[in-house]
């Protein structure tokens, strides 16, 4: 599998976006955003509920265009989806009438980058990292949650891109499969330091992961706050009880307290 280290740099350039609805006053999303994201890093984007978070992703990934402002990744402006920017939706993108084999070569053969053959050698090479590989015929419905989420990370890396946008791809899982998701995407990430953009709500999740976090905050919303994460990689869940992870936790804690308290007020 191709590796993108050096690649996948985004930055972000004074994004503000409305959503027009019928009959209705303008709703402002976002409003003078700006940031930076560092390739071969993963940087974690969090907020309260319905700051934009999702809104961002779509951006970044060419899906909506922002009213102004822009997205450049490795000096070319972003103006619509590409496979270099994957995007892994809250809800599950299996077509539930295909196999799981047939799901994760659908993209590569929808838009003729490899012929079935090669395709299929990918693909099993990804179902075999995720444990997957006697699943292969399988149909999504027959798969867990945590299964479904695996079998559309090899969705997405099958079309080798430079930076994977998640947004918030284990919510909605039990506990110990969310940690044993988490677990699987950051020996993912170690292994291939693949650029990615993962947005969350949860901020043991954030710390557990990321480089780096920004914080969205405002109405309509900016990012307010950045904050290292400076914790060893290859990183296990037993940074969770180091200082320094209590360090970076109250400093998270303090952005988005002030933050959603100025939003509830």
């Amino acid at each position: 599998m191709k590796t993108h280290a050096l690649s996948g740099e985004l930055n972000v350039k004074g994004l503000s976006k409305w959503y027009h609805i019928k009959g209705q006053p303008p709703v402002h999303v976002l409003d003078d955003c700006s940031f930076e994201i560092e390739p071969g890093k993963l940087t974690v984007v969090m907020g309260t509920s319905g700051c934009g978070k999702s809104t961002l992703a779509y951006i970044l990934c060419g899906y909506l265009n922002p009213d102004r402002g822009q997205v450049v990744m490795d000096g070319q402006q972003v103006k619509e989806p590409s496979s270099s920017r994957i995007m892994v939706f809250q809800e599950t993108a299996l077509w539930p009438w295909m196999t799981v084999l047939d799901n994760v070569i659908f993209g590569p053969l929808a838009a003729a980058s490899i012929g079935k053959e090669e395709a299929t050698r990918k693909a099993m090479e990804l179902l075999r990292k995720f444990g997957l590989s006697e699943f292969k015929d399988k149909y999504p419905s027959q798969l867990s949650g945590g299964m479904k989420r695996r079998a559309e990370l090899a969705q997405a890396l099958i079309n080798s891109p430079k930076v994977m946008v998640l947004d918030e791809p284990f919510r909605g899982l039990d506990v110990m499969t969310r940690e044993l998701m988490q677990e699987y995407y950051i020996k993912l990430f170690e292994e291939t330091r693949l650029t990615t953009v993962f947005i969350t709500s949860e901020l043991e999740e954030a710390i557990f992961l990321a480089d780096r976090i920004l914080i969205m905050g405002g109405t309509p919303s900016k990012m307010v706050h950045s904050l290292e994460v400076d914790l060893p990689r290859p990183r296990t869940f037993d940074v969770l009880a180091s200082e320094r992870y209590l360090e970076i936790k109250k400093e998270a804690l303090e952005a988005l307290y002030g933050d959603s308290m100025q939003h509830f007020v």
